[in-house]
C-alpha cells in the first residue's frame, strides 16, 4: 500500500508541474503576440491626458507658459493624472525654476523626461508612458 501511494503522489506533483509549465508557455506566448503591434492613434488619445497651462518664472527672470500632452498606459492611469494635476503643476514648478532661458530651449526633451519620471513615482493605478509638450511660450 505504502508503495502505491508514493506513485500516486509522484505521479500528481509531475501532473501539477507539467500543468504549470504549460500555462506559462501558453500565457507567455499570447503575450508576445500582442508586444509588437503598434497602438492605434484612438487609443493614444483616449489614455491621454492634456495638462492644464502653467505659468512660471525661470532661473535667470524669463517667465514660460507651457502645457503637456501625457500619454498614459491606460483608462485608470488617465484618471489618476487627471486628479493629480495639483502635483503636475508643482512638479513643473520646481523643475522649471531650475532652468534658464537657454537651457529651456535646448533642453525641452530632458524636461518631458524628468516630469514623466517624477509622474511615475507618484502614480499607483498605470504609469506614465511619454510626455509631449505641446504648448510653449518664453518671454
Amino acid at each position: 500500500m505504502n508503495r502505491l501511494v508514493k506513485t500516486m503522489v509522484t505521479s500528481l506533483a509531475i501532473l501539477l508541474i507539467g500543468g504549470s509549465i504549460a500555462l506559462v508557455v501558453i500565457w507567455g506566448v499570447n503575450g508576445e503576440e500582442n508586444k509588437g503591434q503598434a497602438v492605434s492613434i484612438d487609443e493614444i488619445i483616449e489614455h491621454s491626458y492634456q495638462s492644464p497651462e502653467v505659468t512660471t518664472d525661470l532661473k535667470d527672470g524669463s517667465f514660460v507658459r507651457i502645457q503637456f500632452q501625457i500619454l498614459t498606459d491606460g483608462k485608470d492611469a488617465k484618471e489618476e493624472i487627471s486628479k493629480r494635476d495639483f502635483q503636475l503643476k508643482n512638479i513643473l514648478i520646481k523643475e522649471l525654476a531650475k532652468l534658464t532661458e537657454e537651457d529651456f530651449k535646448t533642453g525641452l526633451s530632458n524636461l518631458e523626461d524628468v516630469v514623466q519620471t517624477k509622474l511615475n513615482e507618484v502614480m499607483t493605478d498605470g504609469r506614465i508612458t511619454d510626455v509631449y509638450t505641446i504648448n510653449k511660450i518664453l518671454q
